[in-house]
């Protein structure tokens, strides 16, 4: 009774979901955990490759779900309507949709170049914000007033506070990721579908690699996070599958913060040891 009673607020089952940027890191994660949970998992990448080899490691594991690896690049128009006419390919409906494929730049702010805005929004805010809208038929076909389809964007921690370091146009991408969001759960709400972003902080990924690459530099992360880890596969499975099963049908427009505290950080203690 208790497993069917989770079942219904937290299955998938049956669903067909895409999953952007969905051969390492976060997306890797959301894809593993919606195979899992039974779902259909599109996976698309820019490294065709790499998202079929995760595909075969994904059906390996003899979960109830299913993965299909190819290529994709929403970094251009082209490379969106190509993606998108390959999902049209594929399925006829589309349950759920990570928005999780992202681009980064790191430089010091006295050299931080121009060319570092147009390719981190081309991929972050652009084509998030056009694949969403050229694959809304498929969208509104598996929605209902009970079950509503599903859009997940990735944001960040970054685009939630003030925090630059050196990432100044993915900061910035990010909190344009999260307003985008808002803006599309208000406009989306009556066609029956739901949209959500979370908001990580580090997690070890290629992108974080810099910073979580090695046990060492991990517990240098972990040691300036208010928790005192950085995030787990286990922490993105589980906001994800409350927000596409029974459970999140009524949550819509949410900035879920999946930082270990960063978020709530006030900084500064204006009185210092006098207000202890």
């Amino acid at each position: 009774m208790t497993q069917d009673y989770l079942s219904s607020l937290f299955s998938v089952a049956g669903k067909t979901a895409l999953v952007t940027g969905g051969a390492t890191g976060i997306g890797r994660m959301i894809a593993e955990a919606l195979v899992r949970a039974g779902a259909r998992v599109l996976i698309a990448s820019r490294k065709g490759d790499a998202c079929e080899a995760v595909a075969r490691e994904l059906n390996a594991l003899d979960a109830p779900g299913t993965a299909e690896g190819f290529a994709g690049d929403v970094g251009s128009e082209a490379g969106v309507m190509a993606l998108v006419s390959e999902v049209k390919a594929r399925t006829s409906h589309l349950n759920i949709l990570v928005n999780n494929a992202g681009k980064t730049w790191g430089e010091p702010l006295e050299h931080f170049p121009h060319k570092a805005w147009d390719g981190v929004f081309s991929v972050n805010v652009a084509g998030l914000f056009t694949l969403t809208q050229q694959l809304l038929p498929l969208i509104e076909a598996a929605a209902s007033d009970d079950d509503p389809a599903r859009i997940v964007n990735l944001g960040s921690v970054m685009g939630a506070a003030p925090i630059g370091d050196n990432a100044y146009s993915y900061a910035a991408s990010k909190a344009a990721v999260h307003h985008l969001t808002r803006i599309l759960a208000k406009e989306f709400a009556p066609r029956r579908i739901t949209v959500n972003a979370f908001a990580p902080g580090p997690f070890q990924s290629r992108m974080t690699a810099f910073a979580t690459g090695d046990e060492h530099k991990r517990a240098l992360v972990a040691a300036s996070i208010p928790s005192g880890r950085i995030g787990r596969p286990d922490d993105i499975a589980g906001a994800l599958l409350f927000l596409c099963g029974r459970g999140g049908a009524y949550t819509t427009g949410a900035i879920i913060p999946l930082d270990g505290g960063i978020g709530v950080e006030t900084g500064h203690r204006i009185f210092g040891e006098a207000a202890l």
